[in-house]
């Protein structure tokens, strides 16, 4: 892996307490953009995620396709000494991120108030399930239940009036990911703005995986709440069919708006006569006969298998695409002319493919720079900077205050 730096973020240090999947996506996604992030993690097992399945030689695919890019340190923050360590830390960073219960890091003295005293301008950012008030404020938090409790699941369900769904990745989670990495990208102007990291404005971002779901859908999928007195009691979809479509060999995906598109589809399925039937003779009209065009869509296709379809409908410039399995993803041959997914070798866990940071910068590339960290593979040299000499870090880790990994 490549180790220069030149990413919007060189020089902008984050001190990272979170685990699982949504403090560690948006670390990441810093990391990537070529923040320094310390990755703080207990010493008796660190982040949970080291330990699920899908491993090789000691790595999760999960905690390496999360945690390129950023150094290990392991604290006990239940040890007043891990706590000093930590604040000392905290006086040169520029972000802290934590994704603990609300209510622990107070505890353990590592709270936003509790470092501001130390770092005045630190940019300190809360993740929470639920929130951190409320009756839900305490209750432990996984993905599936902020799907439900944020409306989610009836969306994805299509009716107030069928069984609710999952969708089957770990929206939340991710989303709240990208939330915070923004947000954070924002204080950090703001605090450029404000006289940078000696004099700036530093501040506390709370943000909630719950409330960053429900802000998601209302755009798209709140219209019926939103006109103050015009609520509908039940929300119903706005047709039993999805666009994905089974033709007789595969499946594929269209979709059709305009006038133009509406007539493109109908020559590609060689039914003129749609273009004057009074049920889809304006868009209005389609939208009200969704159910019967949607129908129709899928009887046509069935006809025909999906490689002469995409062929028919692309000629006449239908917006559709195949529907691909996750093996088939990477071969695809969009993915590789957009070189999206990348290989590159981890010194433990071997050859890896991942997919490369989606922005892309001009002046500033991301880059691969560090391997996902075996766990606390940087505590010696990050103590030792710290001005710990060799033996008070061998008595910390006998103390169990840290622990001192595998470097490969």
């Amino acid at each position: 892996m490549s180790v220069s730096n030149n990413g919007p973020l060189s020089g902008i240090r984050i001190l990272d307490l979170t685990s699982m999947i949504s403090g560690p996506m948006t670390t990441l996604m810093l990391a990537d953009q070529g923040a320094d992030v310390i990755k703080i993690e207990n010493p008796n097992g660190g982040d949970h995620t080291r330990s699920v399945s899908t491993k090789r030689n000691g790595f999760s695919a999960s905690f390496v396709n999360n945690n390129r890019n950023k150094r290990s340190l392991t604290l006990n923050l239940k040890d007043p000494r891990g706590v000093d360590i930590f604040k000392k830390l905290a006086r040169d960073a520029d972000v802290i991120v934590q994704n603990f219960r609300p209510g622990v890091v107070n505890r353990i003295g590592v709270d936003y108030d509790a470092i501001k005293e130390v770092s005045s301008s630190i940019i300190y950012v809360s993740i929470s399930g639920f929130g951190d008030v409320g009756p839900y404020a305490q209750k432990p938090v996984y993905d599936p239940l902020v799907q439900a409790l944020s409306g989610l699941t009836t969306v994805q369900g299509g009716s107030d009036e069928v069984r609710p769904r999952l969708v089957r990745t770990i929206v939340p989670d991710k989303l709240t990911g990208y939330a915070a990495a923004q947000s954070i990208s924002a204080a950090l102007f703001h605090r450029e703005r404000t006289g940078g990291r000696e004099s700036g404005e530093g501040q506390h971002i709370k943000l909630s995986m719950l409330d960053t779901v429900v802000s998601f859908l209302w755009g798209s999928d709140m219209g019926a709440h939103t006109f103050v007195g015009d609520e509908l009691a039940s929300e119903t979809a706005q047709s039993f069919i999805d666009l994905i479509y089974e033709t007789a060999e595969g499946y594929i995906s269209v979709a059709v708006q305009s006038e133009k598109e509406w007539t493109g589809l109908c020559k590609a399925f060689d039914k003129s006569e749609w273009l004057n039937d009074p049920r889809f003779a304006t868009s209005a009209l389609r939208g009200q006969n969704i159910d019967e065009r949607l129908q129709l869509t899928q009887d046509i296709l069935l006809t025909d298998t999906a490689s002469n379809w995409l062929s028919r409908l692309e000629a006449e410039d239908v917006p559709c695409a195949p529907v691909l399995t996750r093996r088939e993803v990477i071969a695809h041959p969009q993915i590789l002319a957009n070189e999206t997914i990348v290989e590159t070798n981890h010194p433990l866990a071997g050859a890896l493919r991942q997919a490369r940071p989606a922005p892309q910068f001009s002046k500033t590339p991301t880059a691969f720079r560090l391997p996902a960290p075996s766990l606390g593979a940087d505590s010696h040299q990050l103590l030792g900077h710290l001005g710990l000499n060799d033996a008070e870090i061998e008595m910390l880790a006998a103390d169990g205050v840290t622990s001192l990994g595998d470097v490969s």
